[in-house]
């Protein structure tokens, strides 16, 4: 995915992906309360139509089978579009098994083996960015390592959610964690696959980026560090202001009996101020 296309488009689903995660936990939380709160991989839309339910579960599912053919039809014999593809394989096969999951009559005892699936897909996605086939070196492994603490932290938040079901901390940092991989991955679209924004003295040669110096690099580096700053900073940013402002509460209904109308209470009030007993 070295082009700006391969970057920004997956970083705009998964910025979508994340805050759709964001709002549902936040609305989850508020609703039912620290004590009934569960965190889950994936957000129904509430309706009795199936697709429509598991609305989520098919966008990925069908991105990820765009994003595979895609990978393999461009250049189907180089080993770092197979690596791409795996990538979307684990995502496709995650979605597919948690509607299958969904579906079936013991869903509620399988829910823990749909959050392992999830946790998977994170520590799939990080074991190929670390041992990728394209040395990345220089300006571009920098934002590559970067992205990698991202996909670390995302396995472990998951993981966590996994055996405490109930922490709202774990789920929200997981769904923070997706944003800011949508956003990191459109951050890299930019900077290194837009020439007019590449730092000056670097260049992309050969589907790499290069620089004419240690000295820019270790500079273009730097820089690199004050996006990674700003774009965790403007993520806990969107979702504390999400946490903050949305606002669900639980509507009770109170069945009650026919009760005494005010007018009717003042004027038994003075009947028996007058002596005048109840018929």
């Amino acid at each position: 995915m070295g082009t700006f296309v391969g970057h920004f488009v997956p970083g705009l689903a998964f910025t979508f992906l994340g805050l759709w995660h964001t709002i549902c936990t936040i609305k989850c939380y508020k609703l039912k309360g620290p004590s009934h709160f569960t965190s889950t991989t994936w957000f129904p839309i509430n309706t009795r139509n199936h697709f429509i339910k598991h609305l989520e579960l098919y966008l990925l599912f069908t991105f990820s089978i765009v994003v595979i053919i895609l990978q393999l039809i461009n250049h189907p014999f180089q080993a770092l579009n197979y690596e791409h593809a795996s990538m979307y394989l684990h995502v496709a096969l995650y979605s597919f098994l948690a509607i299958v999951i969904d579906l079936s009559p013991s869903s509620n005892s399988l829910s823990g083996l749909v959050t392992t699936l999830a946790a998977s897909v994170f520590a799939q996605e990080l074991l190929l960015l670390h041992f990728h086939s394209a040395d990345h070196v220089g300006l571009e492994g920098h934002y590559h390592w970067l992205l990698q603490l991202i996909v670390a932290a995302s396995v472990v938040a998951t993981f966590l959610s996994g055996i405490s079901s109930n922490s709202f901390p774990a789920a929200i940092v997981r769904s923070g964690c997706v944003i800011l991989q949508g956003w990191w991955f459109m951050v890299m679209g930019f900077a290194l696959w837009m020439p007019k924004l590449l730092p000056k003295g670097c260049h992309v040669e050969n589907g790499e980026v290069a620089c004419a110096s240690e000295e820019i690099t270790k500079k273009a580096m730097a820089v690199a560090n004050l996006e990674f700053s700003w774009a965790v900073a403007g993520v806990w940013v969107v979702v504390a202001f999400l946490t903050l402002r949305l606002d669900w509460k639980l509507e009770y209904r109170q069945l009650q009996g026919p009760t005494v109308r005010e007018s009717d209470g003042l004027k038994l009030v003075n009947r028996l101020d007058n002596g005048v007993g109840l018929v």
